[in-house]
């Protein structure tokens, strides 16, 4: 249903070496840079796996965070996320796990990005 989404970011270089890092394990990288003429010279990038569909900007940070969750193939996935994530300087905001009160196989994990938006990698299939 939605194409594409995106947030501002406080500093671009930061939130673009956070998100290729932590979005990795879930086969997405960053994939566009939008020239400079274009946006008139904000930096503007989209991640994904074949096209762009979440986007950072340069400017200031979403008020109040906001929250993403990005899709994962397996539950598998979603800890080498989380595991990235911290490793990239995320901060733990749900560790991964099965959270039953969404529904029977909702496995998640929720950190931090370094503006403080929630974001999240979730598997829906059993285990």
């Amino acid at each position: 249903m939605i194409d594409h989404s995106g947030i501002s970011v406080s500093d671009f270089e930061r939130s673009k070496s956070f998100y290729e890092k932590a979005l990795a394990p879930l086969g997405a990288s960053f994939l566009h840079l939008v020239p400079p003429e274009h946006t008139g010279g904000v930096k503007v990038g989209g991640f994904g796996t074949d096209t762009s569909c979440f986007w950072i900007d340069e400017g200031e940070a979403q008020k109040p965070p906001v929250h993403f969750a990005f899709k994962a193939e397996s539950r598998s996935a979603v800890d080498a996320f989380y595991a990235a994530a911290i490793g990239a300087g995320g901060k733990d905001n749900g560790k991964p796990g099965l959270r039953k009160h969404y529904h029977e196989n909702y496995y998640g994990a929720f950190v931090l990005d370094p503006d403080g938006n929630n974001i999240e990698a979730v598997c829906h299939k059993p285990a």
